[in-house]
């Protein structure tokens, strides 16, 4: 929060000592090292050498020209141009009573608020959702839940795969293998077993395969029978979608599948074609490079033998058919058409970096004036190892299906606490171990850099000790006792005045909340929030060891009961940003 109202202080003051200067690269950040006070800027710096100016002298006018008097001690120039910001404590205990009264929580709404389209998740009708689907699913939902919580209008949608050629296959086991009572016990499963028995008898009998090419025919041609089995199968898929997406608390503002797009992809081909941007290429229509720009930056271009061939895009196969690149594109216009996005999320693993990079190329080429009123961003992941460093999977080697980890993440977090809290009720002992096993799920896949692999761990995921969701969740509980034990009305008038070091040290990395759910959205990387409450919760367990609580008295234990509350919310809201739930007990 300080750190906001400095930056726009220090701005206005380098707009005055250098009228015309672009002053949005002109920022504050939280000091690395405590030794250089709360705040610090080095943006002066680069200012003064694209002006050709002793930056050390640019620094002292434009300090003569900063008024934070009311936040901070006299700012100390450093070095050939750094900016120091020490807090003052009155500052601190103003802003910790603010919070405490409830007129913010160390942030406030973004003053430019934004339309923003998260596209994440988007299994394949069909078939269950597996572990590959997690990171898509809970990246997608918490980067939603923060842009939401600044006061962006956040649209989610889920861009299913409820078409393609498997639905050829699909039809021809639907009418010839179905089991009608395994189809009410598990949907999915027997879905699945349908499509890997004609697949198999596909790759035995020719005939099978044509006979699912004529099958896939009749749907695209509108044959009102399979037009029906289609979406009784869309509409079990959703069922089972629906049920993992509750268990994980995931909502969704859409669900436009592929199928969605058909009616627009002909056309949009045709515009391609006519711009001169797609041509016909083997039978085939696709999309080459105009050799416009750099070679490295042209996803139309690759290097084979020392030199940049072609890589292009089909947007039409040779057989007539539409692939990904051409429903992509009519997704993306359709989105800015119908909601006037200023940003467009699309949040899928790294192996689709190439194709996303084709699509916003192709379409700032068809669509310019539209592409440049819109931020499009692959925000893309690695994957889920296992010990062995290979894609995590089931000890036979199969695919993880999602409910399945879902269930074992919540027996084992039973086991745990039933050996911790033996003394609750089986209900309570199951919430609990509910809470917890989803959220070390979530968390674990979370706390990582997103673009890289990492390794699943059940030991690690659900230990009481270290950055895990366990740690926090009781850390949180912790508090939220304390505060309960110590019968505190925050709304009492009391205020917060840390004075120890330890109170310091936790007050000052409260305040930071906001600065840390800014850069997620930034950036994309809910690992930055991850980081700051693990920090947190580390501050508050060395405040709660060295300034007793409930044994202190008068204003000394109302503000320790402040600070305690006030970690409680922090803890609270930044979990529920990475999805992640609490309980009253642990």
């Amino acid at each position: 929060m300080f750190h906001t109202i400095l930056e726009h202080r220090l701005q206005n003051a380098v707009a005055t000592v250098l009228p015309g200067a672009e002053t949005t690269s002109v920022l504050v950040r939280p000091a690395a090292d405590p030794k250089f006070g709360d705040y610090q800027t080095n943006a002066l710096m680069a200012l003064a050498r694209d002006r050709k100016i002793n930056p050390r002298q640019l620094a002292a006018d434009v300090v003569a020209r900063l008024d934070v008097a009311d936040l901070c001690h006299p700012v100390e120039i450093a070095g050939p141009g750094f900016l120091n910001f020490r807090i003052l404590p009155a500052a601190l205990s103003r802003v910790l009573g603010e919070a405490l009264r409830g007129n913010h929580l160390f942030f406030e709404p973004s003053p430019h608020p934004r339309t923003v389209v998260v596209d994440f998740s988007s299994p394949n009708v069909a078939k269950p959702m597996h572990v590959g689907h997690i990171r898509s699913t809970i990246l997608g939902d918490c980067l939603a839940r923060v842009l939401r919580l600044l006061g962006h209008r956040v649209i989610t949608d889920n861009h299913i795969g409820d078409w393609g050629t498997q639905f050829g296959l699909l039809l021809v086991g639907w009418k010839s293998l179905l089991d009608r009572e395994a189809l009410e016990r598990d949907a999915i499963a027997e879905l699945e077993r349908l499509y890997r028995a004609v697949n198999a008898r596909a790759d035995q009998d020719p005939s099978v395969r044509e006979e699912a090419r004529a099958e896939l025919v009749r749907l695209q041609s509108g044959d009102a029978a399979n037009l029906a089995i289609w979406a009784e199968m869309i509409r079990l898929s959703k069922v089972h979608f629906e049920g993992v997406y509750t268990r994980l608390g995931v909502t969704f503002d859409h669900t436009l599948g592929e199928s969605f797009y058909n009616p627009w992809l002909r056309p949009v081909v045709d515009a391609l074609v006519d711009g001169g941007i797609a041509r016909e290429s083997e039978g085939a229509i696709a999309i080459f490079s105009d050799r416009s720009g750099p070679p490295k930056e042209d996803p139309f271009l690759i290097q084979r033998d020392g030199e940049w061939t072609d890589n292009p895009a089909l947007v039409l196969k040779s057989d007539g058919g539409f692939n990904y690149t051409t429903t992509d594109l009519a997704t993306l216009d359709y989105r800015i058409r119908t909601w006037a996005p200023s940003e467009i999320v699309y949040v899928t693993d790294g192996r689709q970096q190439l194709h996303f990079q084709q699509v916003f190329a192709a379409f700032r080429r068809w669509k310019p004036r539209d592409a440049a009123s819109v931020r499009l961003a692959h925000v893309w992941f690695g994957s889920i190892l296992g010990d062995d460093g290979k894609p995590f999977k089931t000890r036979s080697g199969e695919t993880v299906k999602l409910g399945a980890l879902l269930d074992e993440a919540e027996e084992r977090a039973l086991a745990v606490v039933r050996e911790k809290r033996p003394d609750l009720a089986e209900a309570a002992q199951r919430e609990i171990a509910r809470v917890v096993g989803l959220g070390s799920v979530k968390y674990q896949d979370l706390l990582p850099n997103r673009q890289s692999d990492y390794v699943f761990s059940w030991d690690k995921m659900l230990a009481l000790q270290g950055n895990t969701a366990p740690y926090l969740q009781y850390q949180y509980t912790r508090a939220a006792k304390v505060v309960r034990d110590g019968d505190f009305e925050p709304a009492s008038g009391m205020g917060i005045s840390p004075v120890e070091p330890a109170e310091l040290a936790l007050a000052r990395h409260l305040v930071n909340f906001g600065n840390v759910l800014v850069s997620v959205t930034e950036e994309y990387r809910p690992n930055y929030l991850c980081n700051y409450l693990y920090e947190l919760a580390g501050y508050f367990s060395g405040f709660y060891e060295a300034c007793p609580v409930l044994k202190s008295e008068g204003a000394v234990r109302s503000s320790r009961l402040g600070l305690c509350e006030l970690t409680a919310r922090v803890l609270g809201q930044g979990l529920s940003c990475l999805g992640i739930e609490v309980t009253a007990q642990m």
